[in-house]
């Protein structure tokens, strides 16, 4: 094929593939557009996720009717002279490339009216072809509607997502630069129905508890932090308030939203020790520093900057984020807390007998059990205490023949570091994860329902979550599929939902943290039990009602899950597949005591 010119539509249409991505790509533009005019109110309208319609009004300051034509042809912009301004931009858009792209891959209508003008006007694009002008009324400020996205590029309409995940993505980029700009009102509607609403008072903290509700929004951290002409603000989780990903991380520099994984590792290092693993903080930070020492012409989305001084700006993210930890956070106690309860204690012999009374050590849990006389235990009349009447038999000390799977019934010794149980069996000695073996015993016990709904608790008092809207639209999709597995969950809401009950084998836990969990971990394109069985959601909500580590266990708790792990089909993992249990046989202790030499 011989060299030659491309057509000026085609031209355009592979310009456009550069900066619209998807539906969320359009309103990014269009919001980044009104906020460079100085709007005080954005009104977005979606209809069926951005394949339908996407509608922006704004109240900024509006095209005057003689530069509309202008302002749809290719690189025309208001924002740059020549090129020495690019490293002095302190605006959101600059190429002059977004509304001529979106025109050229759908039919957008244009429609402005400046403040100092009594009419306004409106113009035609139906891709990339220009209508002619006309006149029109209207409040000053500017609406554009885009209709029919990619109705001449079927290849690009074919990659789009689902409408759950188009949809997802505008909700969570609407939010964001709603924590950004909170002195605008930001208003969006999906199908006539409102997902999110601000009031553009100027309180980021307000907007917080409209995406995450009141508690979760007094609960974060505020920043505050300053070096030179460099700044950092905004507000961090506390570590006690984490996600199981990173996508609740969000950092704008100069008002624009950036991607930058730099960032996100230098937020993490605050963290560093202080988050159990696979946990990570929620945070919203806005990052302002003199234009030109950040390069904003790098990415065709402008999703990605470069810093002039990479090591200043991660330096300030991170400090900045460990002072606020450190500054909220409580001074650590200088003298632990006792992780045994029962304690230990001089006793003498147990029963009255003649023999001579001696002073010695004595578990607490063996002796309960001694009084408890559990099933399968015997206690000896002036006796040490329980065992189990297999426990010292030679055969069983010889052979240690357990089913596949299986785990010998074994005696509690205790607890140690508030997070392993150490129990001893005819084969020697077992350290149980107190975490791993309470999520499989849950686990167990739902899966024994047979596939039958499983019974309801209903709550005292009704508990109210509120989610962001990219996982509220998650929940409310599903909200038929979760009665049926014993949770009565309602919409009361934007975004907010009533939770009046949970399956009874969850009792006792956090009603919206096990709600929450539905929702928490699945990929932009998945959705709850649609993509997954029931079994792997079960597992997720088993592992956040369990017991955590750290948690302190009464001798009775501690007693009741060993016996609970011990009739488990499959003890010796949790639903996750790691361990539940260190095995040490006796021989092992013999050898490291050097009892008996070395195989």
């Amino acid at each position: 094929m011989p060299i030659h010119i491309l057509d000026d539509a085609v031209a355009s249409q592979i310009a456009a593939g550069e900066v619209i991505e998807r539906p969320a790509s359009v309103v990014k533009e269009l919001m980044e557009n009104a906020l460079d005019a100085g709007a005080r109110q954005v009104e977005i309208r979606i209809v069926e996720a951005g394949r339908r319609l996407i509608e922006v009004t704004d109240d900024g300051c509006g095209i005057s009717p003689e530069e509309l034509s202008l302002a749809v042809a290719r690189h025309a912009t208001s924002k740059l002279q020549s090129a020495a301004d690019l490293f002095h931009i302190t605006t959101l858009g600059f190429r002059g490339e977004a509304l001529a792209s979106i025109a050229s891959v759908s039919r957008l209508t244009l429609t402005s009216r400046t403040t100092d003008s009594a009419v306004g006007g409106r113009i035609q694009v139906e891709g990339g072809k220009l209508a002619p002008l006309e006149a029109a009324g209207g409040p000053p400020g500017t609406l554009v509607r885009v209709e029919d996205l990619f109705y001449n590029v079927p290849a690009r309409l074919k990659f789009l997502k689902r409408d759950l995940t188009e949809r997802q993505q505008i909700d969570g980029l609407v939010t964001r630069y709603a924590l950004a700009y909170p002195h605008v009102r930001f208003h969006l509607f999906h199908e006539g129905r409102p997902t999110l609403q601000t009031s553009g008072k100027g309180d980021r903290r307000e907007v917080l508890a409209s995406l995450y509700g009141v508690d979760v929004a007094r609960q974060m951290l505020e920043v505050d932090y300053q070096d030179g002409r460099l700044s950092v603000t905004g507000f961090i989780s506390p570590v006690a308030l984490t996600r199981s990903n990173r996508r609740e991380l969000t950092f704008f520099v100069n008002g624009r939203w950036v991607q930058d994984a730099s960032l996100s590792a230098a937020l993490l290092q605050a963290y560093h020790t202080l988050l159990m693993v696979g946990r990570f903080p929620i945070a919203a930070l806005f990052i302002n520093l003199p234009p030109d020492a950040v390069d904003v012409n790098v990415h065709p989305a402008k999703a990605e900057v470069r810093f002039r001084d990479q090591d200043e700006v991660f330096s300030a993210v991170s400090r900045a984020a460990r002072r606020a930890l450190l500054a909220y956070s409580p001074a650590p106690s200088l003298v632990s807390p006792p992780v045994w309860q029962g304690g230990w204690r001089k006793v003498g012999t147990v029963d009255n007998s003649t023999a001579p009374s001696e002073n010695r050590l004595i578990d607490p849990a063996w002796e309960m059990a001694a009084q408890a006389d559990e099933p399968g235990t015997v206690g000896e009349p002036g006796g040490e205490g329980a065992v189990r009447e297999d426990e010292n038999s030679p055969e069983v000390m010889e052979q240690s023949r357990f089913p596949a799977g299986a785990i010998p019934l074994l005696r509690l010794v205790g607890q140690v570091g508030a997070s392993y149980l150490v129990a001893e069996g005819p084969d020697g000695l077992y350290l149980i994860d107190q975490h791993a073996a309470h999520e499989r015993v849950l686990f167990e016990r739902f899966l024994e329902l047979g596939g039958k709904s499983p019974a309801s608790q209903a709550l005292l008092e009704p508990v109210l979550l509120t989610l962001p809207p990219a996982q509220a639209v998650l929940l409310e999709g599903q909200l038929k599929v979760m009665g049926k597995l014993g949770f009565e969950v309602e919409v009361f809401g934007p975004n907010t939902f009533r939770i009046r009950a949970i399956p009874a084998i969850f009792a006792g836990a956090d009603p919206a943290s096990v709600v929450r969990v539905v929702v928490e971990d699945f990929e932009e394109d998945e959705s709850p039990l649609q993509s997954e069985v029931e079994a792997r959601l079960v597992a997720r909500i088993c592992k956040r009602s369990a017991v955590k580590a750290g948690q302190i266990l009464s001798v009775e708790e501690q007693r009741a899950l060993l016996r609970d792990l011990e009739r488990c089909q499959s003890p010796r993992t949790c639903p996750h597949g790691r361990p539940t249990m260190i095995h040490l046989p006796v021989d092992v202790l013999e050898r490291q005591f050097g009892r008996r030499g070395a195989r």
